[in-house]
């Protein structure tokens, strides 16, 4: 190794040291649990522990980190921490930034990695990724069964247990469908619009939305239908009109 290779890489790590030594130890220990916390429940996400972990530490630091600084504070190899950033941006979960600490050094800009801070933004990113890998093939797969299961009724008739099947998948699929179609409908939403229909939904007390949800049960599917696609047809002003004076309406009716 010669001289100037050595000290190149010696300048590298007290960079890297620099950028790592004012950390309080006490907040950078929770920041590790945390990741590691966060890791082991991106599985019931469908994301990579890896991955989670990386985001979550992005996450608590709040600020541009290299790929080494992530590296070396989780304890992953160059490999290993390469491959989960690249995956935390595929997902929506990280941005590539420029590091912002070369400003004024020669050559190429380097890299760095940030969470994507609105959370309401990387959690539809989420629910879009996993559509698009399990809910799509899901799909397919019901779909391609049914079709399966129909030609094979066409050659046997009179196979109850085969018809009983064929039933069942076409009963699933529908379910499927519309479950997938409600996910799929996240993503589309404006982040604050998502925020903000979450909200209201949480201010509305259990016992007010399940008289709604039994409220609906007695009223007719195309009436209900029909409601809804003109209020979307309304503009705001005329909806803001419209909704005080059916609330006026309503609270007279009932008492």
């Amino acid at each position: 190794m010669t001289i100037a290779t050595s000290a190149a890489r010696d300048l590298g790590a007290a960079a890297a040291g620099d950028s790592l030594a004012g950390l309080s130890p006490t907040a950078e220990a929770i920041r590790i649990r945390l990741a590691d916390a966060w890791g082991e429940m991106g599985a019931a996400w469908g994301v990579a522990p890896a991955i989670a972990r990386v985001q979550a530490y992005l996450l608590t630091r709040q600020a541009p980190l290299t790929e080494r600084e992530v590296r070396e504070a989780l304890g992953l190899s160059h490999r290993a921490a390469s491959l989960a950033l690249a995956e935390a941006v595929s997902w929506g979960l990280v941005e590539r930034v420029a590091e912002p600490r070369r400003v004024g050094r020669r050559g190429p800009a380097g890299v760095a990695y940030q969470a994507v801070g609105d959370h309401w933004r990387w959690f539809g990113r989420v629910v879009a990724e996993r559509k698009t890998r399990e809910g799509d093939p899901i799909i397919g797969l019901l779909e391609r069964s049914g079709e399966e299961a129909a030609a094979e009724m066409r050659e046997h008739p009179d196979d109850r247990e085969l018809a009983a099947l064929h039933e069942w998948l076409r009963t699933f699929l529908v379910f499927v469908r519309l479950f997938d179609r409600a996910v799929g409908l996240v993503p589309r939403l404006q982040p604050r619009e998502l925020e903000r229909g979450l909200r209201l939904l949480g201010e509305v007390g259990d016992e007010t939305f399940l008289r709604l949800v039994g409220l609906l049960e007695g009223l007719d599917d195309r009436d209900v239908l029909d409601l809804v696609d003109a209020l979307s047809r309304l503009s705001p002003t005329t909806a803001r009109r419209a909704t005080k004076l059916m609330s006026g309406v309503v609270r007279t009716v009932v008492r």
